[in-house]
Protein backbone atom coordinates (compact mmCIF):
# COMPACT_ATOMS: atom_id res chain seq x y z
CA UNK A 1 0.00 0.00 0.00
CA UNK A 2 1.12 3.59 -0.94
CA UNK A 3 2.11 5.43 2.24
CA UNK A 4 -0.21 7.58 4.41
CA UNK A 5 0.10 10.86 2.47
CA UNK A 6 -0.42 13.68 6.20
CA UNK A 7 -0.63 17.02 5.01
CA UNK A 8 -0.15 20.14 7.15
CA UNK A 9 -2.76 22.78 6.40
CA UNK A 10 -1.32 26.59 7.83
CA UNK A 11 1.25 27.45 5.17
CA UNK A 12 1.66 24.29 3.60
CA UNK A 13 -1.68 24.06 1.78
CA UNK A 14 -2.97 27.47 2.62
CA UNK A 15 -1.03 31.07 3.08
CA UNK A 16 -2.21 32.01 6.01
CA UNK A 17 1.33 32.65 7.37
CA UNK A 18 1.41 35.74 8.10
CA UNK A 19 -2.29 36.60 8.97
CA UNK A 20 -1.05 34.61 12.00
CA UNK A 21 1.97 36.30 13.10
CA UNK A 22 0.20 39.42 12.86
CA UNK A 23 -2.97 38.28 14.87
CA UNK A 24 0.16 37.31 17.35
CA UNK A 25 1.46 40.70 17.42
CA UNK A 26 -1.86 42.57 17.96
CA UNK A 27 -2.63 40.15 20.46
CA UNK A 28 0.26 40.85 22.93
CA UNK A 29 0.52 44.17 22.15
CA UNK A 30 -3.05 44.63 23.06
CA UNK A 31 -1.67 43.18 26.45
CA UNK A 32 0.88 45.87 26.70
CA UNK A 33 3.72 42.84 25.58
CA UNK A 34 5.32 44.17 22.88
CA UNK A 35 7.42 41.55 20.85
CA UNK A 36 9.04 42.04 17.80
CA UNK A 37 7.18 40.62 14.53
CA UNK A 38 10.06 38.48 12.82
CA UNK A 39 10.49 36.59 16.30
CA UNK A 40 6.67 35.66 16.22
CA UNK A 41 7.07 34.62 12.80
CA UNK A 42 10.18 32.16 13.90
CA UNK A 43 7.26 30.63 15.75
CA UNK A 44 4.34 29.65 13.52
CA UNK A 45 3.98 26.43 13.25
CA UNK A 46 4.49 25.89 16.93
CA UNK A 47 0.58 25.49 18.64
CA UNK A 48 -0.03 28.86 21.40
CA UNK A 49 0.19 26.46 23.92
CA UNK A 50 4.12 26.83 23.00
CA UNK A 51 4.14 30.18 21.43
CA UNK A 52 3.38 32.28 24.04
CA UNK A 53 6.13 31.10 26.27
CA UNK A 54 8.61 30.78 23.40
CA UNK A 55 8.86 34.32 21.91
CA UNK A 56 7.53 36.16 25.23
CA UNK A 57 8.46 33.53 28.26
CA UNK A 58 7.09 32.06 31.42
CA UNK A 59 6.08 34.75 33.38
CA UNK A 60 4.24 36.75 30.65
CA UNK A 61 2.69 33.03 29.62
CA UNK A 62 2.03 32.46 33.43
CA UNK A 63 0.50 35.96 33.54
CA UNK A 64 -1.08 36.46 30.34
CA UNK A 65 -1.19 33.36 28.25
CA UNK A 66 -4.89 32.28 28.73
CA UNK A 67 -5.70 36.20 27.35
CA UNK A 68 -3.66 36.32 24.68
CA UNK A 69 -4.64 33.26 23.25
CA UNK A 70 -7.97 33.75 22.24
CA UNK A 71 -7.14 37.46 21.54
CA UNK A 72 -4.91 36.07 18.92
CA UNK A 73 -7.88 33.91 17.75
CA UNK A 74 -10.40 36.70 17.73
CA UNK A 75 -8.20 38.70 16.15
CA UNK A 76 -7.16 35.96 12.96
CA UNK A 77 -10.66 35.28 12.60
CA UNK A 78 -11.05 38.87 11.52
CA UNK A 79 -8.31 38.60 8.54
CA UNK A 80 -9.14 34.74 7.58
CA UNK A 81 -11.47 35.77 4.72
CA UNK A 82 -7.70 37.24 3.19
CA UNK A 83 -6.59 33.38 3.14
CA UNK A 84 -6.36 31.82 -0.05
CA UNK A 85 -4.98 28.19 -1.14
CA UNK A 86 -1.29 28.26 -1.73
CA UNK A 87 -1.09 27.21 -5.63
CA UNK A 88 -1.42 23.72 -6.24
CA UNK A 89 -2.55 22.94 -3.10
CA UNK A 90 -5.81 20.66 -4.26
CA UNK A 91 -4.17 19.81 -7.39
CA UNK A 92 -1.58 18.00 -4.91
CA UNK A 93 -4.58 16.45 -2.74
CA UNK A 94 -6.14 14.70 -6.00
CA UNK A 95 -3.03 13.56 -7.15
CA UNK A 96 -2.20 11.94 -4.18
CA UNK A 97 -5.89 10.44 -4.04
CA UNK A 98 -5.29 9.14 -8.15
CA UNK A 99 -2.14 7.73 -6.82
CA UNK A 100 -3.65 5.55 -4.40
CA UNK A 101 -2.71 6.90 -1.30
CA UNK A 102 -4.66 8.01 2.26
CA UNK A 103 -4.27 11.72 2.65
CA UNK A 104 -5.61 13.23 6.14
CA UNK A 105 -4.95 16.73 7.18
CA UNK A 106 -2.78 16.88 10.20
CA UNK A 107 -3.29 20.40 12.10
CA UNK A 108 -3.64 21.96 15.67
CA UNK A 109 -5.56 25.06 14.60
CA UNK A 110 -9.45 25.46 15.88
CA UNK A 111 -11.73 22.97 14.76
CA UNK A 112 -13.90 25.96 13.42
CA UNK A 113 -10.59 27.26 11.11
CA UNK A 114 -10.05 23.47 10.09
CA UNK A 115 -13.06 23.35 8.76
CA UNK A 116 -12.74 26.96 6.90
CA UNK A 117 -9.97 25.66 4.68
CA UNK A 118 -11.36 21.98 4.10
CA UNK A 119 -14.12 24.18 2.44
CA UNK A 120 -11.53 27.14 0.87
CA UNK A 121 -9.44 23.80 -1.00
CA UNK A 122 -12.97 22.04 -1.66
CA UNK A 123 -11.44 18.92 0.09
CA UNK A 124 -14.07 17.32 2.23
CA UNK A 125 -15.11 14.69 -0.15
CA UNK A 126 -11.69 13.82 -1.06
CA UNK A 127 -9.47 13.70 2.16
CA UNK A 128 -9.55 10.57 4.59
CA UNK A 129 -10.17 12.41 7.62
CA UNK A 130 -8.27 15.36 9.65
CA UNK A 131 -7.26 16.68 13.17
CA UNK A 132 -7.82 19.77 14.94
CA UNK A 133 -6.65 21.45 18.30
CA UNK A 134 -9.62 18.82 20.21
CA UNK A 135 -7.53 15.97 19.52
CA UNK A 136 -4.27 16.93 20.60
CA UNK A 137 -2.80 17.43 24.65
CA UNK A 138 0.73 18.64 22.96
CA UNK A 139 0.49 20.34 20.04
CA UNK A 140 3.80 20.67 17.69
CA UNK A 141 6.93 20.20 17.45
CA UNK A 142 5.58 17.26 19.86
CA UNK A 143 4.56 14.17 18.07
CA UNK A 144 0.69 13.94 19.32
CA UNK A 145 -0.50 15.44 15.94
CA UNK A 146 1.27 13.48 13.39
CA UNK A 147 0.33 10.38 15.68
CA UNK A 148 -3.28 11.81 16.06
CA UNK A 149 -3.94 11.92 12.32
CA UNK A 150 -2.24 8.19 11.60
CA UNK A 151 -4.98 7.32 14.41
CA UNK A 152 -7.47 8.63 12.61
CA UNK A 153 -7.01 6.72 9.29
CA UNK A 154 -5.79 3.44 10.31
CA UNK A 155 -2.22 3.70 11.07
CA UNK A 156 0.70 2.52 8.73
CA UNK A 157 3.73 3.55 7.04
CA UNK A 158 3.46 7.80 6.29
CA UNK A 159 5.05 10.46 5.13
CA UNK A 160 4.39 13.81 5.86
CA UNK A 161 4.10 17.79 3.96
CA UNK A 162 5.37 20.53 6.30
CA UNK A 163 6.26 24.03 5.84
CA UNK A 164 7.65 24.96 9.33
CA UNK A 165 10.60 22.84 11.07
CA UNK A 166 8.13 22.32 13.67
CA UNK A 167 6.26 20.21 11.20
CA UNK A 168 9.56 18.40 10.34
CA UNK A 169 10.46 17.98 13.99
CA UNK A 170 7.19 16.63 14.74
CA UNK A 171 7.28 14.01 12.09
CA UNK A 172 10.55 12.93 13.24
CA UNK A 173 10.06 12.17 16.38
CA UNK A 174 6.67 10.21 16.08
CA UNK A 175 8.96 7.82 13.61
CA UNK A 176 7.20 9.54 10.09
CA UNK A 177 9.34 10.72 7.34
CA UNK A 178 8.95 14.54 6.18
CA UNK A 179 8.66 16.63 2.99
CA UNK A 180 9.07 20.60 3.18
CA UNK A 181 8.07 23.25 1.45
CA UNK A 182 9.18 27.07 1.78
CA UNK A 183 6.13 28.66 1.85
CA UNK A 184 6.03 29.16 5.56
CA UNK A 185 9.14 31.25 5.34
CA UNK A 186 11.47 28.53 6.56
CA UNK A 187 14.53 28.32 4.87
CA UNK A 188 15.59 24.85 2.67
CA UNK A 189 18.57 24.08 5.31
CA UNK A 190 16.20 24.83 8.22
CA UNK A 191 14.11 22.84 7.16
CA UNK A 192 16.55 19.80 6.10
CA UNK A 193 18.15 20.31 9.75
CA UNK A 194 14.70 20.04 11.34
CA UNK A 195 14.23 16.40 9.73
CA UNK A 196 12.92 17.10 6.22
CA UNK A 197 14.21 14.56 3.78
CA UNK A 198 13.68 16.87 0.46
CA UNK A 199 13.11 20.43 0.10
CA UNK A 200 10.40 22.12 -2.59
CA UNK A 201 9.65 25.82 -3.61
CA UNK A 202 6.51 25.10 -4.02
CA UNK A 203 3.49 22.48 -3.94
CA UNK A 204 3.45 22.32 -7.99
CA UNK A 205 7.16 21.62 -7.87
CA UNK A 206 6.76 18.83 -5.39
CA UNK A 207 3.62 17.03 -7.42
CA UNK A 208 5.65 17.33 -10.78
CA UNK A 209 8.98 15.84 -8.64
CA UNK A 210 6.92 13.39 -6.81
CA UNK A 211 8.28 9.87 -8.24
CA UNK A 212 11.45 11.27 -6.70
CA UNK A 213 10.49 10.98 -3.10
CA UNK A 214 9.39 8.64 -0.43
CA UNK A 215 5.54 9.57 -1.86
CA UNK A 216 6.45 8.94 -5.12
CA UNK A 217 8.22 5.71 -4.13
CA UNK A 218 5.05 3.90 -2.79
CA UNK A 219 2.71 5.36 -5.38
Amino acid sequence: MPPVAILDIDGTLVDSNFQHAVAWYRAFHQHGVVIPLWRIHRSIGMGGDQLVPTVAGDEVEEQLGDEIRPAHDAIYFTMIAEVEPLPGARELIVELKDRGHTVVLASSAKATEVDHYIDLLDARELVDGWTSSADVEATKPAPDVVGVALEKVGGGEAVLVGDSVYDCESATRAGVEALGVVTGGFGESELREAGAVAVFDSLEDLQRELDGTPLGAGS
